[in-house]
């Protein structure tokens, strides 16, 4: 059995590895977990929430670290680390600079690649920056081409991915949700809903218990600095302003260029809550009570849909087309005239809510992590 090594430094990474993580522990495989630290305390968070213990924990970031600094020093640690416990296949997920370092390194080590979430494409190399880069430089050198849809699959094979090294899975994420949506509702999701009038139930959204719709929003990518971020605000606004039943919670990112034009347009405004960041369980509740989901968030687009909420994706592109062509999610830009218009429509429109409501999610069943492993280890590992 090959010796497994899975690395991973971002919150959503971890959610995304955890289904995996855990699989391969049920199958007993010769698996050890690395973190790199690039999320720091939202990485723990999730970790601790899916039960895993990294084995080794790089502890990359410094204050006022350049993206050029974190990329070397990941390199560079990755490396050793990969000298001292060589493994066979180093196991990663997404477009996150950690994702690209471990690959390189891995590579340069002679080591084979296992990219979970493969061939996502919004084909602007800046847009998002530095992700789109990221990932295509691992589909350059993997080995294991997992593909979350067919989509991401075919982009793989037009540019030159040989099609015998590419699985289509579905998405981890998927996986990840639906383990944590069984869960009981979270203190912090609790104490929000009630602080925005509304009813902790099994089946939300419920609007006739409270009167009021929650609208949930994540916005704070690279790309909308400066006036998207202003944009998605003054939206907001006129959201709130034009729908008197409408309550919003937005989890404002602490990145200074987010939180100070957040706070700043939105800090007064009525019947919007600005919250510290969540974890990720708080989230997936919150998503659970939410009329609509607005963001410029990756994986939000993909989870959402599985709970059945309609998704305004605020960015001027996406790499995960699937859900804009099955109806899951709209394209609206950072656009405060597209967010207000589009989301004033499905608030209004019962039947335009339930188009897109019902529409199917392109993005997986659940078993996506049975399949990754399926191929590592086989099916009869254990």
């Amino acid at each position: 059995m090959s010796r497994i090594l899975v690395v991973a430094g971002t919150r959503p990474e971890a959610i995304k590895l955890a289904p995996v993580i855990n699989e391969l522990k049920i199958r007993k495989a010769d698996v050890r977990v690395c973190v790199t630290g690039q999320h720091r305390e939202m990485l723990d968070q999730v970790l601790e929430l899916f039960g895993i213990a990294p084995d080794l924990d790089l502890n990359v970031m410094t204050e006022g670290q350049t993206l050029e600094q974190l990329t070397s020093a990941m390199i560079s640690d990755l490396a050793a680390v990969y000298a001292n416990e060589r493994p066979e296949i180093v196991v990663m997920q997404g477009d996150t600079t950690t994702v690209m370092a471990a690959a390189v390194a891995a590579f340069y080590a002679g080591i084979d690649v296992a990219h979970v979430e493969a061939g996502l494409r919004s084909h602007d190399m800046r847009s998002p920056f530095p992700e789109e880069f990221n990932r295509r430089v691992v589909s350059l050198v993997g080995t294991y081409h997992f593909a979350p849809t067919p989509v991401a699959e075919a982009q793989l094979i037009e540019e030159g991915v040989d099609p015998s090294r590419i699985w289509m899975t579905g998405n981890t994420i998927i996986d990840a949700l639906l383990e944590t949506a069984k869960r009981p509702v979270t203190d912090r999701a609790r104490e929000l809903l009630e602080i925005v009038g509304l009813p902790v139930s099994g089946e939300p959204p419920s609007t006739e218990a409270s009167g009021r719709r929650l609208i949930l929003v994540t916005a704070h990518r690279r790309e909308n600095f400066g006036k998207g971020i202003e944009e998605i605000c003054d939206g907001i606004k006129r959201v709130v302003a034009a729908h008197p039943d409408v309550v919003v919670i937005y989890p404002v990112h602490m990145n200074p260029r987010v939180a100070e034009p957040v706070r700043r347009i939105l800090g007064n405004a009525e019947r919007v809550l600005l919250a510290e960041p969540l974890d990720y369980a708080t989230t997936v509740h919150l998503m659970k009570h939410a009329t609509l989901v607005l963001t410029d968030s990756g994986g939000i687009q993909e989870e959402a849909p599985t709970l059945g909420r309609p998704v305004l994706v605020m960015r001027t592109e996406t790499e995960r087309p699937e859900g804009i062509e099955a109806g899951t999610a709209l394209l609206t830009g950072p656009s405060a005239d597209r967010i207000a218009a589009s989301a004033s429509r499905l608030l209004l429109d019962p039947s335009a809510y339930d188009e897109m409501a019902r529409a199917v999610n392109p993005y997986g069943d659940g078993c996506a992590a049975e399949r990754i492993v399926d191929v590592l280890v086989g099916g009869d590992a254990a």
